[in-house]
């Protein structure tokens, strides 16, 4: 049973961060959480805005030191044109060069143009489509119950004022890739969240509660902009996970040691619900909505495992248990959905708590999918291909030993023997069928036999239909007898006896 769980088991320390920080990583992080990654990053930045201004002067001396050696050049040899309109071509091409080398290394800052629309209307296709329609109300009832939940705060206005400034200002990034639009997302969360803590004198919770509604108005009114950007491969990498699962459709509880009985009907309905929860995490837009998907998938899973097992489940249950799920979900957009709430989710809540366990466990569950092989789940290299083709279907034997006592053996098991079942049932009504057109064969050919054989005696023996001649009625009734009796001494019989009257 060990050897099966070689390929699923995941060690819980394997979840958390590589730099030791206690909180969970991340796959899309490298393994860091999202603080060190943060860090990681503004460091390799640092380095390269160094390395970048480093390689700037250098070009620029260079360029200065050979202006200044051609100049000198110049100066000693006669010159055919006047020197003012050489010195004057000769400082042109300086500026220019150095410039351009100059700005070449300068982070470009986009200036709106002061005709520009506003987010809203450049960021929706056509006032007719439906789907822009949609947006647009859905960003309007954002905004009012962002500002009803904004009013009590003495700080409402301020708050609203930076948010929506901020929102409007993406209109200018779009081009930006989805790595630099989630970093002006995460600065804008952690620099509201510090002033929310130092100059509101925020509660913890009060900051928790007020950043959950500042990202549920902002990613609601940029959604289009950050799900699946145009500048990034996540739906060429949807379209990869979603044939992948597909082909892994013959997958069975047995290979992935779930420890689930479907046969109960409350783990079937756990099952069938937690099915439902991670296909409705597309429907989302705000990252939060989308993790409580997750979380509440999750739980169905725990459930239905308990209910299974008759006890609390384990780590080890809930990983395979969560793979079983998502490969027969097979949900939309998979990939495209993982990276939205990893680029623009407030990066506290995948830090920990339950929402960042089950999200770290969904990644560790995509990416076993992924590079699921035979050795995962127990099979040769041979069987995962015919298996992958479509060549060939796993087959299980009814009863396998210890594996039979097993409550996902019973239920295979069972399965088998209704296939057997239906098998012969199918033989039999075939074989029914066979003789009862048999029987229609015979029943048809005895009636035209019968038909001929009757149609043979009247023509062999023509009724009489003329008139006997008159005669007397008790010659008529002796030729009447006489025609229906065989024995032709009935003749000679005296006449009946007569009723007579006795007198006494």
């Amino acid at each position: 049973m060990m050897s099966q769980r070689r390929g699923i088991h995941l060690d819980q320390s394997e979840l958390l961060c590589k730099k030791g920080c206690g909180f969970y990583g991340n796959t899309a992080w490298q393994g860091l959480c999202s603080k060190c990654w943060r860090e990681e990053n503004q460091r390799e930045k640092q380095k390269q805005i160094q390395e970048d201004w480093a390689l700037a002067e250098r070009l620029q001396r260079e360029e200065q030191e050979a202006y200044a050696s051609r100049q000198q050049r110049t100066q000693s040899q006669p010159s055919i044109t006047p020197f003012s309109k050489f010195e004057e071509r000769k400082t042109k091409e300086k500026s220019s060069k150095v410039n351009t080398v100059t700005k070449f290394f300068i982070p470009s800052t986009k200036t709106p143009k002061k005709d520009a629309a506003p987010f809203e209307t450049q960021s929706s296709p056509s006032p007719s489509s439906s789907t822009s329609r949609q947006s647009s109300v859905d960003s309007d009832i954002a905004t009012r119950e962002f500002i009803d939940f904004l009013k009590p705060l003495k700080s409402g206005r301020e708050i609203f004022k930076q948010c929506r400034a901020f929102t409007e200002s993406m209109v200018y990034k779009r081009d930006m890739g989805a790595h630099e639009l989630s970093e002006c997302v995460q600065d804008f969360y952690q620099n509201l969240s510090e002033r929310l803590q130092i100059q509101f004198k925020g509660s913890t919770d009060q900051v928790e509660c007020i950043m959950d509604e500042v990202e549920k108005y902002m990613m609601t009114r940029l959604y289009k902009e950050a799900f699946c950007p145009e500048t990034t491969d996540d739906e060429k990498k949807d379209l990869a996970i979603q044939k992948r699962i597909r082909a892994l459709h013959w997958v069975t509880i047995e290979m992935l040691c779930v420890p689930v009985n479907e046969e109960i009907p409350e783990v079937s309905d756990s099952v069938v619900k937690a099915i439902t929860d991670v296909i409705e995490m597309d429907s989302k837009r705000v990252p939060k909505d989308k993790l409580a998907c997750i979380t509440r998938c999750s739980k169905h899973i725990f459930n239905a495992i308990k209910v299974s097992k008759k006890e609390a489940a384990s780590a080890d249950d809930f990983l395979p248990t969560l793979i079983y799920i998502v490969l027969k979900a097979n949900p939309p957009r998979l990939h495209s959905n993982i990276q939205y709430i990893t680029r623009f989710c407030n990066p506290s809540r995948l830090m920990t708590g339950e929402d960042g366990y089950y999200f770290t466990n969904l990644c560790c569950a995509v990416a076993f999918i992924e590079k699921l092989d035979g050795q995962s789940l127990n099979l040769s290299s041979e069987e995962f291909e015919l298996y992958m083709s479509g060549q060939a279907s796993p087959h299980w034997p009814l009863t396998t030993g210890a594996s039979s006592s097993s409550s996902g053996s019973a239920a295979l098991s069972q399965v088998h023997k209704r296939l057997d079942l239906l098998t012969g049932l199918g033989e039999r009504q075939e074989r029914v069928m066979e003789k009862a057109r048999q029987l229609e064969s015979d029943l048809i050919d005895w009636t035209d036999e019968v038909e001929q054989k009757v149609q043979s005696v009247l023509e062999s023996f023509p009724p009489d239909t003329q008139n006997p001649p008159a005669s007397t009625a008790s010659g008529t009734a002796a030729a009447s007898s006489a025609i229906d009796s065989d024995n032709v001494e009935n003749e000679l019989l005296p006449p009946p006896l007569q009723p007579q009257v006795f007198a006494g």
